[in-house]
């Protein structure tokens, strides 16, 4: 196969799914780990893909992000989808749990459909802290540093009393999934939270509308498998017959 024929080749199977691994080259098309890594080595001098560790992803479809946006941005975005997501979440809920509750626009929106209300939480999310109390249930705030951008708590003295804690039940949100890359945020404090939070959790669930899928982030907070993927549907092809995902439009 010509040099000029394989980039066409992986250059589509890049802008398909929106990301590729060298092993997925090696497989589809039949050639050597060194000639994929060669030719996204030379796709990514062409400007025409983004080389990422293990693989490649589309530039032009923002599957890599190195940065959040504003929290008031994100909560206009995929309304009904993280409605559906929100709810189902909720409804796992157990009034004798002990939650961890992520920041994040999604694992928000869970406070308005919970029943549970003899639950306990812990949170790092100010917003979510008050908007539980709100609603008559009892909520601990992590201690530490406040990100602006995410309205999240971080730092090392949040990191310190998450480790005090074990919690049946946790709820995260993430910025990008992948198989090789995992669950992935920009932010490298915010992601030492939610891996530790994690860690702590008996039953970890990942909330993510569709889009998330195939999207890397800056920083890995949990492998692939750690935890329950918690969805809308699942459009991309390579995550369909996946067992630890759960699309709620199928329920």
């Amino acid at each position: 196969m010509l040099a000029e024929e394989r980039y066409k080749r992986i250059t589509n199977l890049i802008h398909s799914d929106g990301t590729v691994t060298v092993q997925d080259l090696v497989e589809k098309l039949g050639i050597s780990e060194s000639t994929a890594r060669r030719d996204l080595n030379e796709l990514d001098k062409m400007g025409k893909v983004e080389k990422v560790r293990g693989g490649a992803v589309a530039i032009d479809s923002e599957t890599l992000s190195s940065r959040d946006d504003d929290v008031l941005l994100r909560q206009t975005r995929k309304i009904g989808e993280k409605s559906l997501v929100a709810r189902y979440a909720a409804s796992l809920i157990e009034p004798t749990d002990f939650v961890y509750l992520d920041a994040g626009t999604t694992t928000e929106c869970m406070i308005d459909f919970i029943s549970a209300k003899s639950a306990v939480f812990v949170t790092n999310a100010i917003g979510h802290a008050k908007k539980l109390a709100a609603n008559g249930i009892k909520v601990y705030l992590l201690g530490g540093e406040f990100k602006s951008v995410t309205e999240a708590i971080v730092g090392e003295d949040a990191l310190y009393l998450i480790r005090k804690y074990n919690f049946t039940k946790g709820f995260f949100g993430t910025n990008g999934i992948t198989r090789h890359e995992g669950f992935t945020t920009p932010e490298v404090k915010e992601a030492m939270i939610k891996e530790s939070a994690l860690k702590h959790t008996k039953k970890p669930y990942i909330l993510a509308d569709s889009s998330k899928f195939g999207r890397i982030s800056s920083v890995c907070f949990a492998e692939y498998g750690d935890a329950l993927i918690l969805t809308d549907h699942v459009s991309k092809k390579e995550f369909q017959n996946d067992t630890n995902i759960v699309e709620v439009l199928n329920l």
